[in-house]
């Protein structure tokens, strides 16, 4: 009992020291705290990223209006018909709902107050605020309701999304399409599903994400609470010239950056509360969140509250541990001892052996083990906070000839280069971490990635016109004519389909027919001659058999047949006797279709109403607004009818997610990477404020200070860097061998991710020179 009295007097006496030891203790102090305080803030943040997903997903549940799965239901007092009328503006997405109530009792959406009624809607802040804006002229045309009310909180996901829900009315005939349906609740079809697992890899990737954005955070936590500490040990040789042993000394020093960091811990939380509530007004990466999302789970606060003075508590006493402080000085000011190698290899070699035993093992053969991935991962980026500063001494002791400026940064290296190897550990880490995370990336996104097929040289955009729209499709003013006309369309090509069957009901096989005119059918066939009032049997499908027992001149045929329990119209046909064949080429959408086409007047009347038409467009890439113009022309045709841009490939949303969820994660980690650089090099610059103004009070220029600064921040970077590419190479090796991944190097991406480490330091030396300016003066020499 008397040595946990003994450990509390000694801490609190440390305490004491750290906030009264006057304005260069304040200052000191203050610089820990704001250091500590930056990662506090960013793990409070993590700790509300569980809370965060599940407020996300719950609205989004509790906001789901119909599947396609959803049975039919008969129209009452309490029901909805809810249609999808989801739009692009530009680069970002609309999420809008039609509404028609069909009695007084209609559920209404989570967040709206009043179901809108025909030629109103109510809206998103977000939505509203750019509807009100002059960029959002476009969008305006497409939705000229009546703004009546604003969406609340609880129906929205993020604090940025554009959502609408707008009144209609003739939504109940238009039920058979897949998305129009009738509800009686939101969220009724969603109550206990369960999301699809994540597969093993997916896990691996978030694990390694969580682990290597936060290794950075606690490096810099480590580095913070060690500022100031060769004046630290100057007072402490004081404290032994008193009296106090050297146990008591490292108490009462550990007790120092205990009250810096619980400075730090009330700071963090000062800085949390501050983003918190900037967080509702912006938008990262297109993904926003209110407010009240960034509440930290309880169990994961308690643990950043009790680790980070634990932490800081342990550095300090392990720090000390390599300085003899007697009554007269400090040792440490002699040649410090070489730094021993063989302990430090064994970090990286451990975190090795870790992830070793899972090597090959992919998707198929069960998850990853979480903590030997957690544990492997971390030994090896802690190997670089271990091997830098023996790199750094080892490299710096072999320098030294050169001008003025590069000889005093070379001498403050290597007098302290332990220091200069703390300040860049930590850009170092997340380097490192970086580089891995983008082959992993890289090389297993093959697997979630795959290419649609589309020819994006013949066209960029689709329209579906659905069958039940009241727009024509030929004629002078058609939805073909109006498109073609829109500003920035190129080129509009027709094609509609449908199919038919060898009997009325219950068919057995179905065969596809495509109707357009010649020019647009010479994209699917290769045809010798063609004029309106031709069909052709296409041969060669890649996925359709070529149905020569259905498709024969004079057979009779049904469209839109039907099956037990559904209804269809049931019109028969009979195929011409002059139907030629055509092999088929790759179309539009990248591959050889089968079935017969027709030219218009070769289908008759009646049969045209089981059509579903799609409108191909091929836009001028030199005007950024053409695609909204094209979805404006659309929405006049049908608000509902589809209209979305063409990609070259389709991802999948989780690896998507994922990835967006690292994206925003590592804007966060670089924000705190550069200001915690940026504390600890003003640390730096007060700590050697009198040696500073002495060298300029003999005559040193103030031009070959700056290059020494310079000079000292870019040797350490730059090893720093070098190990950094080394072990970030050899851990996305790794991880690619365990997803059973062939290990590819995207040099590019290395090099990019080198790039912004060293950006960032750049940065953060050029706002260290106007306060360097300022240190630089003959009053530095005073004293108190």
């Amino acid at each position: 009992m008397s040595a946990v009295r003994q450990w509390s007097r000694d801490l609190a006496m440390g305490v004491r020291f750290a906030f009264g030891g006057g304005r260069e203790g304040w200052t000191r102090t203050l610089l820990t705290a704001v250091g500590v305080g930056l990662g506090v803030t960013l793990l409070l943040l993590t700790t509300a990223v569980p809370n965060v997903l599940a407020e996300r997903s719950a609205r989004e549940h509790a906001r789901a209006d119909h599947t396609f799965s959803q049975p039919e239901r008969p129209k009452g007092p309490d029901t909805l018909v809810v249609a999808d009328a989801n739009t692009q503006f530009g680069a970002e997405d609309v999420r809008g709902r039609l509404l028609e109530p069909e009695g007084p009792k209609a559920p209404r959406p989570p967040g709206v107050d009043r179901l809108p009624g025909p030629g109103e809607m109510v809206v998103s802040p977000a939505l509203k605020k750019l509807l009100a804006s002059d960029s959002g002229a476009l969008l305006r045309e497409r939705l000229p309701y009546r703004v009546t009310g604003t969406i609340g909180e609880e129906g929205l996901v993020g604090s940025q999304e554009l959502t609408y829900y707008a009144g209609a009315t003739g939504l109940a005939q238009r039920i058979d399409s897949s998305s129009v349906a009738r509800i009686v609740a939101f969220g009724e079809d969603v109550r206990g599903q369960e999301d699809e697992r994540l597969d093993p890899v997916l896990i691996l990737l978030i694990l390694v994400i969580f682990t290597v954005l936060l290794m950075p955070v606690a490096v810099f936590i480590a580095a913070a609470v060690r500022f100031g500490g060769e004046r630290r040990d100057r007072r402490l040789a004081a404290l032994r010239l008193v009296g106090s042993d050297s146990r008591m000394t490292r108490r009462i020093a550990a007790g120092e950056a205990l009250g810096g960091s619980l400075l730090g811990l009330v700071l963090g939380t000062v800085f949390f509360l501050i983003g918190r509530q900037a967080a509702g007004s912006v938008e990262v990466l297109g993904t926003s969140v209110f407010p009240s999302y960034l509440t930290p789970t309880p169990a994961l606060a308690a643990l950043v509250a009790v680790a980070v003075p634990a932490a800081s508590v342990l550095v300090t006493l392990l720090t000390l541990r390599g300085v003899v402080i007697e009554p007269l000085g400090v040792v440490r000011t002699a040649k410090p001892s070489r730094r021993r190698l063989w302990w430090r290899l064994l970090l990286p070699v451990g975190g090795l052996a870790m992830l070793y035993p899972m090597t090959g093992k992919g998707r198929e053969n069960g998850d990853f083990n979480q903590y030997l991935v957690v544990g492997g991962v971390l030994l090896l980026l802690a190997g670089v906070t271990a091997l830098l500063p023996w790199i750094v001494e080892a490299v710096v002791a072999r320098l030294g000839t050169g001008g003025v400026s590069w000889q005093l940064a070379i001498r403050r290296l290597q007098l302290s280069s332990g220091t200069a190897a703390r300040t860049v550990n930590g850009i170092a880490v997340a380097v490192a971490g970086a580089i891995a995370l983008q082959m992993l990336f890289a090389g297993v996104e093959g697997d979630y990635r795959e290419p649609t097929g589309k020819d994006l040289r013949r066209a960029q955009m689709q329209v579906d016109l659905r069958e039940d729209t009241k727009a024509t499709i030929d004629g002078d003013n058609g939805a073909l004519a109006q498109l073609r006309s829109t500003k920035g369309v190129e080129q509009a090509i027709l094609l509609s389909h449908s199919y038919f069957s060898e009997r009325a009901k219950n068919p057995e096989h179905t065969v596809e027919v495509t109707v357009g005119d010649c020019d647009a059918l010479r994209l699917l066939a290769n045809l010798p001659t063609c004029r309106d009032g031709d069909a052709f049997r296409l041969t060669g499908a890649e996925y359709d058999e070529d149905r020569t027992d259905i498709v024969k001149a004079g057979a009779t045929v049904w469209f839109d047949p039907s099956a037990d329990g559904d209804k269809g119209k049931e019109i028969a046909w009979k195929i011409p006797a002059g139907v030629r064949t055509a092999p088929s080429v790759d179309g539009l959408h990248g591959y050889r279709v089968g079935g017969m086409l027709l030219t218009p007047s070769a289908l008759p009347k009646n049969v045209r109403s089981t059509l579903y038409s799609d409108i191909y467009l091929r836009l001028d890439r030199s005007m950024p607004e053409a695609a909204d113009h094209v979805r404006n022309t659309a929405w006049r045709l049908d608000p509902l009818a589809g209209a979305w841009m063409w990609e070259s490939t389709q991802e999948s949303k989780k690896f998507a997610a994922i990835r967006q969820g690292l994206f925003v994660g590592a804007a966060c980690v670089l924000t705190l990477i550069g200001a915690s650089l940026l504390v600890s090099q003003l640390e730096q610059l007060r700590e050697r404020r009198k040696l500073l103004s002495s060298l300029v009070a003999f005559g040193t220029r103030r031009r070959t200070l700056g290059l020494s600064v310079l000079w000292q921040t870019a040797v350490p970077i730059a090893l720093g860097l070098l190990l950094a590419s080394a072990v970030g190479l050899t851990l996305g090796a790794v991880l690619l061998r365990m997803t059973a991944t062939a290990v590819r190097v995207d040099w590019a991406s290395v090099l990019t991710m080198t790039g912004i480490g060293a950006g960032v330091v750049l940065a953060v030396t050029a706002l260290s020179l106007p306060p360097l300016a300022r240190l630089m003066r003959a009053d530095g020499l005073r004293t108190e």
